[in-house]
């Protein structure tokens, strides 16, 4: 299976506000399974949103899994039509991008998150998030809202950085 090819910033495309998924059949767990194959074969990939690859519907995975130190995590998840429901604190880290594979950035994120999402059959499920995993949810609900780590940096003259 090739991987699907990954929009890179700045294709207008990714700032595109995602459409709900509405409809729960063989062909979007394909497209589930393509995603997480695509995200496999990028580096250090801990997430994924559908418009990265030009699919503006509200879908991303999300695998702290995948960290490089372990962190508490809830496993790899497939995340359809997710809205984070609660948050508290905030904390800085560096985010990459898949999209922006050139650049690192400081972002502001909360520490915890409560979300509401719907598995990849379509029932609705609850999650929640602290530290890493929830960093990863946040921003792959911000590629399906069109915005990128580059929108929320905390100064994008001192903190964005090349690779």
């Amino acid at each position: 299976m090739e991987p699907l090819p990954i929009l890179t910033y700045p294709d207008e495309r990714l700032k595109t506000v995602c459409e709900p998924v509405e409809q729960f059949d063989p062909e979007l767990r394909e497209f589930a399974e393509h995603l997480q194959h695509t995200a496999d074969l990028g580096p250090s990939a801990v997430g994924i949103a559908a418009p990265q690859v030009g699919r503006m519907q509200r879908l991303c995975l999300v695998d702290a899994t995948r960290a490089k130190r372990p962190v508490d995590n809830n496993g790899p998840l497939v995340l359809v039509n997710p809205a984070i429901t609660n948050w508290k604190g905030f904390a800085v880290g560096r985010e990459g991008c898949l999209s922006i594979p050139d650049y690192t950035g400081k972002v502001i994120r909360a520490e915890t998150i409560e979300l509401t999402a719907q598995d990849i059959e379509g029932r609705t499920v609850t999650f929640k998030m602290k530290g890493f995993e929830a960093r990863i949810a946040q921003h792959e609900i911000d590629h399906l809202d069109g915005i990128l780590f580059l929108d929320r940096l905390v100064s994008r003259h001192a903190d964005l950085r090349e690779r």
